[in-house]
Formats: C-alpha cells, sequence, structure tokens
C-alpha cells in the first residue's frame, strides 16, 4: 500500500510516465534475462555466490560485519539484461494478487483482479539458495512492512 501511494505521488511528479509495480510474468520475464535468457537457474547465473545475496554468503564482504543486512545495489554480477540483485537480496513486490498457477503453459498470464495477498518475487539475503531462483514466488499482505521486502518500478511512456 506504501509503494501504491508512493507511486500516486512518482506519476503526479511526472507526468507522461506512467510509473507502476512490473506485473509477476514482467518481473520474471526481466529475471531469467528476457529474449537473451540463457536459462540460468538464478538471475544471471547458475552460480548463486556471482548473483546473489543469501543466507550463505551475507557476512562475506560486508562493510557492516555480520550484521543482517540488504546490501546496496549492483555489488554482484547483472543478468542477461543487465538487472542487479533479481535473486536474493530483498523480496520485491510485484502488482499481482496472488494465484495458484494455472497446469497449462500460459505467455504474458494476468493475475486476478482481486485478492489479499500481493505477489512477490526472487527470495532475499535470509533465504537458502533454493528460495532465491528465478522461478520463486511468495505473497504478503499488501500492508505488510519488513526489511526484507523491496521493489523495483516499470515505466512506460504514453
Amino acid at each position: 500500500n506504501d509503494i501504491q501511494d508512493f507511486l500516486k505521488k512518482l506519476n503526479a511528479k511526472y507526468p507522461g510516465k506512467n510509473y507502476r509495480l512490473p506485473t509477476e510474468a514482467e518481473w520474471e520475464y526481466a529475471a531469467r534475462g528476457g529474449s537473451q535468457s540463457l536459462g540460468y537457474q538464478y538471475a544471471g547465473s547458475n552460480n548463486i555466490d556471482e548473483v546473489a545475496w543469501y543466507e550463505d554468503n551475507y557476512k562475506t564482504a560486508n562493510s557492516f560485519g555480520a550484521k543482517k543486512t540488504t546490501r546496496p545495489v549492483g555489488q554482484k554480477k547483472a543478468n542477461e539484461l543487465g538487472l542487479f540483485d533479481m535473486s536474493g537480496n530483498v523480496w520485491e513486490w510485484c502488482s499481482d494478487w496472488y494465484w495458484g498457477y494455472r497446469a497449462a503453459a500460459q505467455t504474458n498470464p494476468n493475475g486476478p483482479g482481486s485478492g489479499s495477498e500481493c505477489v512477490c518475487r526472487g527470495g532475499y539475503w535470509g533465504f537458502p539458495s533454493g528460495g532465491c531462483r528465478s522461478a520463486e514466488r511468495a505473497h504478503k499482505l499488501p500492508t505488510r512492512r519488513t526489511y526484507g521486502l523491496g521493489f523495483r518500478l516499470a515505466a512506460s511512456s504514453f
């Protein structure tokens, strides 16, 4: 909910743009490297240490000492599209309400129009490696605030 308030202010300040959260499908497409995908398990590599902060390395090269914390973006390798930190570091909010996947393959699916919890993707620094895969998803109440949640924006021009 806080992000939606932020987006209203941002869009009012910069007319001609439409800043928003990515859909879950957009987020996963970007995390997997889009049309340049090399099929990695994590966003940019099959070696999680190259691309993500997660439970096994959050203390490594940490200027904060052993403190459990998020990291500044861009300290790890980018994925095929040049995007950083799509695996690990923080869960990222998506615009979709949480729903179960359908069994059949889909192209750019849309989630339901309403729900009680929103989708989050990518895992965070306190998760094991399997929880930071590009396919990993979670769901949280839109009122949830915690150090393990963040967001990235999508933008479209009119």
